[in-house]
């Protein structure tokens, strides 16, 4: 365990916004996590790749955040557990993942929120900061984020965020065990927003 802790560096990274705290996982989030995914299961599965045999053991949330680890040492993602502001219950997850540098400058966006928790301005406040670290901080030129056509409430969250649907991609991700459609949205930095291209 304390050689884990080693490998694995809780991470300082923390972001403030609307109602919302985000982090990084650390060990210590394990019981917590587990019993909010665990109680959420049907509530989340619909709208998420099939979950491992083990995906809530300790072992797997072992590995999962050594991944984690690497992917931030790397500037590749950004995984962060999300908290309410006033008595900082764990309500879910956002990710920032395949960050891409050179001529993309971009990454995307993936959420879940706890069945308890749902529909209370968690999720928006959490996409407003992430959004709002890609572009400040991280400089990157544009967000994407994808959903089920039939996920209505992911799609309000990402409209009234100010992204802007682009299309649709057919059998883009597996999820519950199929190849599904999602509906594609992007939102773009306010400095990229406003730059006329050159004539």
């Amino acid at each position: 365990m304390a050689l884990l802790d080693w490998i694995v560096p809780d991470h300082d990274l923390r972001l403030e916004g609307e109602g919302v705290r985000l982090r990084p996982h650390r060990t210590s989030d394990y019981l917590q996590w587990s019993s909010l995914r665990a109680r959420s299961r049907a509530f989340l599965q619909p709208w998420e790749p099939t979950w491992p045999t083990d995906d809530l053991s300790r072992a797997a949330y072992r590995r999962r955040l050594a991944a984690y680890a690497q992917d931030i040492e790397r500037g590749l993602a950004y995984p962060f557990l999300v908290f309410r502001h006033g008595d900082g219950a764990m309500v879910g997850g956002i990710t920032l993942s395949n960050v891409r540098r050179g001529v993309a400058q971009m990454g995307s966006i993936g959420y879940w929120v706890g069945e308890p928790f749902a529909r209370r301005g968690h999720t928006l406040g959490a996409v407003r900061c992430v959004t709002d670290f890609c572009f400040r901080q991280l400089g990157l030129h544009r967000v994407e984020a994808a959903c089920i056509p039939a996920n209505i409430a992911s799609r309000g969250v990402l409209l009234k965020a100010g992204f802007e649907q682009e299309g649709v991609a057919r059998a883009y991700l597996r999820i519950d065990g199929a190849w599904c459609d999602h509906l594609l949205f992007a939102l773009l930095s306010p400095t990229a927003a406003n730059q006329a291209l050159p004539a």
